[in-house]
């Protein structure tokens, strides 16, 4: 690792915490616009996590207290060592080739999965239906994400992210394999939000219902953590569609002779609206659209339909490559 990448390596992470925030807010924003409200300010997520900064932490007196406390931390390491293996723009992912997807598909597990164990440690039964609830789901929705990362192993013969970035996938692909192409983009479209836990896959932490579900007991520093881990791991499953389906470079496209820092900084300007074009599509929009489904609708959903869509994507792939 070069001293460059080293530095990328540290900056990167704060980076997107700032952005995840940033994204957050924007989304709230344009979900208030689409309902004619006027919603809070795109700097209200900042607000909130200095406030739960602020808060005293409570620990429950029937929970675990060493996985309680731990969990957060889990699950905030997990979400900023996931932007480790993301390209941003032009530049290259500090921990490239170690398998890039395969350690992003068990970065998300752990995000979810610390979410749901820090529920169950919590002592209350609105935490221990909500984690239960993320259990179901994540055995739901994890197996089209697999199937997706599949796909695209079959045509690159490969896991590097840095490798799928720097040849768009359209560009080697015939249109049989198009065609699937376009059917796993569909299929990870469904996942986002369930893997974002945003409406209407947000069972698990049902406020109507369950009381904020697994993260009924958390306040103060363990809740800001969960808070910026939700923030980051928005920002970086936008950033990962782009860079498997839409890697385009902006300077390549409209052939603009540019080179060093204005170049970095046009690739990165490009690379951001793709990512918020993304988010607002396979979030903000998807959340504001619909109402939350049951846990048995939202498994079916993913067991059924949304596994037979991305199973024919990589059957379609498969013969076409």
């Amino acid at each position: 690792m070069n001293p460059e990448t080293f530095i990328y390596a540290f900056t990167f992470p704060l980076l997107g915490v700032f952005l995840g925030l940033v994204y957050k807010g924007i989304d709230r924003r344009f979900s208030a616009r689409l309902t004619s409200r006027i919603g809070p300010p795109i700097r209200q997520p900042f607000w909130d996590v200095g406030k739960l900064l602020l808060k005293e932490t409570v620990v429950p007196e029937n929970a675990v207290a060493w996985i309680f406390n731990a969990m957060p931390v889990v699950s905030f390491a997990a979400s900023m060592t996931l932007l480790l293996y993301i390209p941003f723009g032009v530049l290259k992912a500090p921990l490239e080739g170690y398998g890039d997807l395969i350690v992003i598909l068990y970065l998300l597990t752990l995000q979810s999965l610390s979410m749901a164990i820090g529920g169950f440690a919590s002592g209350s039964p609105f935490s221990s239906v909500g984690a239960q609830r993320e259990m179901v789901l994540m055995m739901s929705y994890e197996m089209p994400l697999a199937t997706v990362i599949v796909g695209f192993a079959l045509v690159y013969r490969s896991f590097s992210l840095t490798t799928i970035a720097s040849t768009p996938v359209w560009s080697i692909v015939g249109p049989l394999a198009a065609m699937g192409i376009v059917l796993l983009f569909i299929a990870l479209l469904v996942v986002t939000p369930a893997e974002l836990a945003k409406l209407p896959f947000d069972i698990a932490e049902a406020e109507t219902e369950i009381c904020e579900g697994m993260l009924a007991e958390y306040s103060g520093r363990n809740l800001a953590l969960f808070y910026l881990s939700d923030a980051v791991r928005g920002f970086a499953m936008a950033a990962l569609e782009v860079v498997l389906f839409f890697p385009f470079t902006l300077t390549g496209m409209l052939d603009l002779n540019l080179t060093g820092t204005g170049y970095y900084v046009v690739e990165a300007l490009w690379f951001l609206f793709k990512v918020l074009v993304i988010y607002l599509l396979a979030v903000t929009l998807v959340r504001t659209s619909f109402a939350r489904f049951r846990i048995e609708q939202a498994s079916r959903i993913f067991w059924v339909y949304v596994n037979i869509i991305a199973l024919v994507g990589v059957a379609l792939v498969w013969m076409g490559v």
